[in-house]
């Protein structure tokens, strides 16, 4: 259970309960431990439960008619997922897949329905959250509208750097490419452009940031 309290500490739903409090919410949580590649929950799926993100990385992506992927966000460690449906009743808007060992905390649709009847605070909480998350996909339509494939991919690739403390997962082309909403083909040939203009270094199956200013 301490493992689970520490962790609520971090979680940017509960922020501002006690331990205590803490402690007993944490008695409504479970665990679920997802290999790298993994299901979690497909898109329309009716959602059963919220998840935090433990350790690993999650892909949330959208599938089209034709099988394109468009990666709409990677969920990392004290991020939620699922939020959306589980608070509007309706199906899941995204799929989401393991990209490495994920361990997450889940807690069913019920019990969180009760702690935002019992725990009053936790409302402000979840709105900043979900505005958080409005924010995002007005972010995303503006760069899949108006940005080059370049400016596209120099934004991935500084998320993906971070801040150096994290350990990112390893994006694959075709993972950028689903980020940024276009082909393999065109990720490759606009790495190789920012490589020319000293802003990163390709190292076999790596990327080095060597010039961030750049990228920003």
């Amino acid at each position: 259970m301490a493992v689970q309290v520490d962790f609520l500490h971090t979680v940017p739903h509960f922020a501002g309960l006690g331990s205590d409090e803490l402690g007993l919410i944490s008695k409504l949580v479970f665990e679920r431990v997802v290999e790298r590649g993994g299901t979690i929950f497909l898109e329309c799926e009716t959602a059963e439960a919220l998840y935090f993100v433990g350790s690993g990385a999650v892909k949330l992506f959208k599938t089209s008619a034709e099988g394109k992927e468009q990666i709409i966000s990677i969920a990392r460690p004290g991020d939620s997922i699922n939020d959306i449906p589980v608070f509007d009743g309706g199906p899941s808007y995204v799929a989401a897949e393991a990209m490495t060992r994920v361990v997450l905390y889940g807690m069913k649709k019920a019990d969180m329905e009760n702690i935002l009847r019992d725990y009053p605070r936790v409302a402000p909480n979840v709105i900043g959250v979900l505005a958080k998350r409005a924010r995002h996909f007005v972010s995303l339509v503006e760069e899949l509208s108006f940005k080059s494939v370049r400016s596209r991919l120099a934004r991935i690739l500084l998320d993906s750097a971070g801040s150096g403390t994290d350990s990112p997962p390893r994006l694959t082309q075709q993972d950028m490419a689903a980020m940024a909403g276009t082909a393999r083909e065109m990720i490759g040939r606009s790495l190789k452009a920012l490589e020319e203009e000293g802003a990163i270094r390709l190292d076999r199956h790596r990327i080095i940031v060597t010039d961030r200013g750049a990228l920003e």
